[in-house]
């Protein structure tokens, strides 16, 4: 049977399709919002009235459309860009109290030790050298000498040769840099830039290019600069031995290899002892008509030599007889004003040593006029410095050693450098 088109079914079915229309479009107008950030801004489009509810099919209702809600995510990314920040300052700050208070702990312990300190200055260098604790003990000492010492904790002079220029730095509260130059084409080397901000206005002073870096040893006091007068110098070589873990070392160089700087020409002494890898830098000083020059670090200083922190005693008299067989006219740069204090302890010793004695009174008058103690000659310190007198009898007297029966002559002279050594170090304590 034929239905009209007035028909009640076919009724039906237009709105059962005009409903669907009506779906489809919805869903195209939520697709669209979706693709909308593909597809340049525009006007907005006007809002559609919905279609008369009486074409819907049984069941079936319009979804009103939803406003675009905030991002869930956007408070997350938020308190992650300020608090990773905060979390960072907070850690380092906390970490600061924490080495702070190991340090503090470190001073009631050494208190409580009492005589033994060795323990105490083992525990406390294994934090400098290790930890970055030294790093930021080393900042701290930066910062308390420019403000102690504005120009410098002594007054230096520097010394010339045919050709050759050694300025000798103060930094920090005692320790020494070197700017060697070669006068006639401006270059220069530094040994041990402790402060780079004393070592660039010498450099600038002098108005000369820095073209080496020698870095005896790893420790913050000698080698803290490099990173920053690398910044400020990018052609600079950083020289010093592979065994030290010297901050930017760029030309690992060993045992008696030579480096050129300009027309000067260094030799590297490995001089373990103080550290597993510390070395020495001797100048050529000849064809200046100059004698050598022995930029020691803290193997040797004038009356003394360096702490035994990562070496025997065996080692480091090695070490000290290898920079002796240098020549007695070798001029000796150590890495620490420590003259009055080395003579002090020397004479302790030796009571009846008018080398020593004359030493100590000049000494005493320099450092009375802030005035620096460098250079000593190495043939000076044979005649006063406890640490190079090992075969010396009055010295044996004086610490109450012996030389046993059969014991070879080094292994005994290495016994006396412990003795002295220890005997220093407490007096230092005191």
């Amino acid at each position: 049977m034929q239905r009209g088109r007035g028909s009640p079914a076919r009724s039906s079915m237009a709105a059962a399709l005009g409903g669907l229309r009506g779906l489809l479009a919805v869903a195209g107008r939520g697709a669209q919002g979706r693709q909308s950030c593909h597809r340049p801004a525009g006007p907005p489009a006007p809002p559609r009235s919905p279609e008369p509810a009486g074409q819907l099919p049984e069941g079936v209702e319009y979804i009103p459309t939803r406003k675009k809600g905030k991002n869930p995510m956007k408070p997350v990314g938020v308190a992650w860009a300020i608090g990773l920040p905060c979390g960072i300052i907070l850690f380092l700050l906390v970490k600061r109290e924490v080495d702070k208070n190991r340090l503090e702990q470190l001073h009631i312990r050494r208190k409580m030790l009492g005589a033994n300190v060795g323990d105490y200055e083992t525990e406390r260098y294994s934090l400098y050298a290790r930890t970055r604790l030294g790093f930021l003990f080393y900042k701290r000492q930066v910062k308390k000498a420019r403000e102690r010492f504005p120009h410098g904790h002594s007054v230096s002079q520097p010394l010339g040769f045919h050709g050759v220029k050694i300025v000798p730095i103060p930094v920090l509260s005692n320790n020494y840099s070197y700017l060697v130059i070669d006068t006639d084409s401006g270059r220069a080397a530094v040994v041990d830039p402790s402060d780079p901000l004393a070592v660039q206005a010498a450099i600038e002073e002098e108005g000369v290019v820095l073209e080496a870096i020698l870095c005896t040893h790893k420790h913050w006091d000698h080698s803290g600069g490099n990173v920053a007068l690398l910044q400020q110098h990018s052609s600079c070589k950083v020289y010093g031995s592979a065994v030290d873990a010297i901050p930017e070392l760029t030309h690992p160089i060993g045992d008696r290899e030579k480096l050129s700087v300009g027309c000067l020409t260094f030799e590297a002494l490995a001089t373990p002892g103080h550290t597993v890898g510390h070395m020495a830098f001797v100048l050529d000083a000849g064809p200046f008509g100059g004698p050598p020059c022995l930029f020691s670090g803290d193997l040797l200083f004038l009356a003394g030599c360096g702490r035994l922190f990562e070496g025997s005693p065996e080692t480091m008299l090695a070490s000290l007889d290898a920079a002796m067989g240098l020549g007695e006219d070798t001029l000796l740069w150590p890495g620490h004003e420590y003259a009055l204090e080395c003579l002090s302890f020397a004479r302790l010793l030796e009571l009846d040593n008018p080398a020593l004695e004359q030493k100590l009174l000049w000494a005493t008058q320099q450092r009375q006029e802030k005035r620096s103690t460098c250079p000593s000659t190495l043939g000076e310190e044979r005649t006063y410095n406890p640490f190079l007198r090992t075969h010396r009898r009055e010295l044996h007297e004086a610490l109450g050693l012996q030389r046993g029966s059969g014991e070879h002559h080094d292994a005994f002279r290495a016994r006396v450098l412990r003795e002295v050594r220890r005997r220093k170090d407490l007096y230092k304590a005191t």
